[in-house]
């Protein structure tokens, strides 16, 4: 978030220029596309395993991962899942 809000900052808070910015050439073109996918792909897996496991709290790691970074939701999901499941009374 430091990166997006010190680049929102210093142009006006355009959000357009910063998405502009994101397919400026192929290589960040092709990393933003690789990106997108691996975070759908996690939160699609969040949602089957927490629809399995009831582990609720999990779903925290789907808002880490779209406003943080998939390099934050990841691991923080990978945390929860380890965690032992309290039985539902």
């Amino acid at each position: 978030m430091y990166w997006f809000v010190t680049y929102l900052a210093g142009n006006g808070w355009d959000f357009g220029a910063m998405i502009d910015a994101w397919y400026v050439n192929d290589s960040t073109t092709g990393l933003i596309w690789d990106l997108t996918i691996a975070a759908i792909t996690l939160t699609v897996w969040i949602v089957a395993e927490v629809a399995v496991r009831r582990n609720w709290v999990a779903l925290l790691a789907i808002p880490a991962t779209f406003c943080i970074g998939l390099s934050c939701g990841l691991p923080l999901y990978l945390w929860f899942r380890s965690r032992p499941v309290q039985p539902e009374p």
